[in-house]
């Protein structure tokens, strides 16, 4: 117990000395730190924090962690107090074998910003290994004869500490013959040898034996032992020769096995058995026994097993000849591994990001680091990556090297990158690694929804039903997710008097247009307005198109007729001379209709008549004229019903009265019907009427002339007035216009029409054209020109 109580204060103050070794080495590039060998698992190794410098805090937001070249966590980082703490426990042997010192790199990888820091990590042996004898047993030949003073080499013993825990000397068991000293060979390993103190004699003792003890150095020192038996060889005076007490060679790592290597030769004055040689390999570790392999007779050393340079460099070997009566001499060959380009490089990705965001340049993507394991221009690594990318590699501490962004990055032209990150050395054959990595790219707001269409031309048809679907916009946005999200909404009309909420809505969704509520055509013909799209990303991008909504007429207006007018009063009655001709423009029916196209285009018929035949109406501009001669059986008093319809679907119409008074001529008074006739009492006031008539007719055919002339100077294109046998109560609708040559008498057909009088009875009625149209025909005329006449006119019965 007190042996082992010594033994862990002894570590204890090995351990504290490294680490105020590696604290007082802090303030350089690397920071040095120390731990004995088989330390426990979470052992503590040093604080970064406080030999950097740094606050522990600052550790734990930069993320720092420790990296090593071999992908071996071996030490562990504790951001919450910076303590470097062991991951393992550690094996010197195991780690740098024979190595002296045993030094283990590390990283410590701190990010935003990206630093790198090198720690190096000595590991301090600790005698926990005991010489060992490959040999437990060890047989020496010895000639009598050999002079006193003769050394004899022994086998070493093997420890696999290093420093003062190495093997540091041999004792041997009390004997009269023989002590031990020790030798020291060029690689500075050390060996027993016997030397012989006094001669020796087969007669007297022919065998001896004794114990090889070897030491090490260590506190306390450890032991390990062999059997030596000493046979004492009658008479052999000559040892063997080597022509050459060293040889060296060197030879590729990539020699087949079985390659020759060298030849070694040795010379024996003796003869005999005592001069026949055998050669050997002495004090050969496992390693070369396992690797070379020397002939006894001839001495050729050969390839047995496949070289390494990256593990071993090189190899000393200790050949033994010796002869038949047990003399021997020793030489040392030193075999030098050549290094071939073997080892590709290798690549290590100590973190990544993905995805990036777009429009982001110099970011930081890949921290990798690269190493290739040969060594010269066989371990000189080149990286690159394709020159069309747009990332860039940035080279920092020891092989380190960071991919980052070298411009902005866009979305919607490449969403991903596939890097391939090439590793090449510049050995021969060349040998390269390549890395590939998929880097995606994250959206960023940075488009604005665009319309399919600049502007937009619906169409709707009058008296809809409201909440109509009447269209719909549509607008992309190139971005991806919420920010491709796109709300419609109507922008606020130009025209303050538009009341656009009462008239459309949109759906926000999808742009679908709706009509909130009956269109009427006569009222609003078009209208037009503003939708904008908005995206939902941040900040919200938008955007605006025109759209115009054109109302299509419906046949919902009938026609509304204007002479003569239906409107109750007093009927105007057209009078037609008893010797008017075929054709005779009797009157012209004026209608209008409030629809528009198709829907107003006017036709005009003969519904009913009180003699069929005798008249006719103008289908096109509704002109009434006679359809034959008159004759005296005709009555005086006729009554006819014209159709006027307008030509929409269905089609819509409406009547109009005409009362037509047949005179023998414009001199004669317009007289009450048989059954109607006054009495005889009123015949002079009848006379009167009728001289005030025609001095009525005079002046009104002197103002018609006089207005055709004011007319043709002004080139009007209508009539200035017409004379209206009664004024009608109230204003028309205003909704009527003016059709040519359907709606209204056209300027070849315009007359003066006056009643006098306010009685029926006393009540007279002239009709004089302004412009005459009809020159008189004489009565003479055959009736094949009066069948041409009336068909050129095309009459509706």
């Amino acid at each position: 117990m007190e042996n082992g109580g010594t033994r862990t204060q002894q570590i204890r103050q090995v351990l504290l000395l490294f680490v105020l070794l590696g604290m007082s080495q802090a303030g350089s590039e690397t920071w040095s730190f120390s731990v004995a060998e088989e330390m426990q698992s979470g052992s503590f190794v040093g604080n970064l924090a406080k030999d950097l410098g740094l606050k522990v805090r600052e550790l734990s937001s930069r993320g720092a962690r420790v990296v090593s070249n071999d992908k071996k966590q071996r030490l562990q980082l504790d951001i919450n107090t910076g303590d470097l703490l062991l991951s393992e426990t550690l094996d010197r042997e195991e780690l740098c074998g024979s190595i002296e010192p045993c030094v283990l790199h590390f990283q410590v990888l701190m990010q935003n910003p990206t630093q790198f820091l090198q720690i190096e990590l000595q590991v301090s042996d600790i005698n926990d290994h005991s010489p060992i004898f490959l040999e437990k047993q060890m047989l020496l030949e010895i000639p009598e004869n050999s002079p006193v003073g003769a050394v004899f080499l022994l086998e070493s013993a093997k420890d696999l500490d290093v420093g003062i825990n190495a093997v540091k000397s041999y004792t041997i068991s009390p004997n009269s013959h023989f002590h031990i000293k020790m030798r020291v060979i060029p690689d500075n390993r050390k060996y027993p040898e016997l030397v012989l103190d006094k001669s020796l004699d087969y007669e007297e003792l022919p065998e001896l034996s004794f114990i090889l003890t070897a030491l090490d150095g260590g506190s306390p020192p450890r032991s390990g032992t062999a059997l030596v038996r000493v046979v004492v060889v009658d008479i052999n005076d000559n040892s063997p020769e080597f022509e050459q007490a060293f040889y060296e060679v060197k030879i590729r790592e990539n020699s087949i096995l079985g390659s020759l290597i060298l030849i070694v030769s040795a010379w024996d004055l003796d003869s005999g058995t005592n001069g026949e040689i055998c050669y050997t390999l002495s004090h050969a570790s496992e390693d070369i026994r396992k690797t070379f392999e020397i002939h006894q007779k001839s001495g050729e050393i050969t390839l047995t097993a496949p070289l390494d340079f990256e593990t071993i460099e090189s190899y000393s070997i200790i050949i033994q000849a010796t002869d038949g009566g047990g003399l021997f001499g020793k030489s040392t060959v030193i075999i030098q591994v050549i290094d071939v380009n073997d080892n590709a490089p290798e690549i290590t990705v100590s973190s990544i990001t993905s995805p990036i965001p777009e429009n982001t340049p110099e970011t930081v993507v890949m921290v990798f680091s690269i190493q290739d394991i040969d060594s010269g221009d066989n371990g000189r690594i080149v990286c690159s990556i394709p020159e069309d990318l747009p990332f860039v590699l940035k080279s920092s501490v020891e092989n380190y090297y960071t991919l980052e962004t070298e411009r902005p990055l866009d979305r919607e032209s490449t969403a991903e990158y596939n890097i391939t990150i090439t590793v090449t050395d510049l050995g021969i054959p060349r040998l390269k690694t390549e890395h590939n990595t998929t880097v995606l790219v994250s959206d960023v707001n940075d488009n604005a929804p665009t319309f399919t269409q600049t502007s937009y031309t619906l169409f709707v048809r009058e008296n809809n039903s409201p909440a109509l679907h009447i269209g719909s916009v549509s607008a992309t946005d190139r971005d991806s997710g919420t920010n491709a999200q796109v709300n419609y909404s109507l922008l606020p009309p130009q025209d303050l008097h538009l009341p656009l909420a009462s008239l459309v809505s949109i759906n926000a969704d999808n742009g679908h247009l709706f009509a909130l509520r009956s269109l009427d055509y006569e009222a609003l013909r078009e209208f037009e307005f503003r939708v904008g799209a908005t995206d939902r990303g941040s900040p919200a991008l938008s955007s605006e198109a025109l759209v115009r909504v054109l109302v299509l007429d419906a046949n919902d207006n009938s026609p509304f007729v204007l002479y003569p007018l239906q409107n109750g009063s007093a009927p105007c009655t057209e009078l037609v001379p008893r010797a008017a001709e075929l054709g005779y423009l009797v009157t012209k029916v004026v209608a209008v209709d409030g629809d528009s196209g198709q829907n107003a285009w006017l036709s005009y018929q003969l519904l009913k008549a009180t003699e069929p035949g005798l008249f006719g109406v103008w289908a096109h501009n509704g002109e009434v004229r006679t359809a034959r001669l008159l004759n005296e059986r005709d009555a005086a008093k006729q009554r006819l019903v014209v159709l006027v319809k307008d030509n929409g679907e269905p089609p819509r119409s409406a009547t109009a009265t005409l009362h037509v008074l047949l005179v023998d001529g414009f001199s004669q008074p317009y007289l009450p019907l048989p059954e109607a006739a006054p009495a005889q009492a009123q015949a002079d006031s009848l006379t009167v009427y009728l001289v005030v008539a025609l001095a009525s007719v005079s002046s009104l055919f002197l103002f018609s002339v006089l207005l055709f002339v004011a007319v043709r100077l002004c080139r009007r294109s209508r009539a200035a007035s017409v004379g209206r046998c009664s004024v009608p109560k109230g204003p028309f609708p205003g909704h009527l216009v003016d059709v040519s040559g359907t709606g209204t008498l056209s300027q070849s057909y315009q007359y003066e029409v006056c009643l006098t009088g306010g009685s029926e009875t006393n009540e007279f009625k002239f009709l004089k054209p302004v412009i005459p149209n009809i020159q008189a025909k004489g009565l003479g005329k055959n009736s094949e020109e009066n069948s041409t006449f009336r068909n050129s006119f095309g009459f509706n019965f």
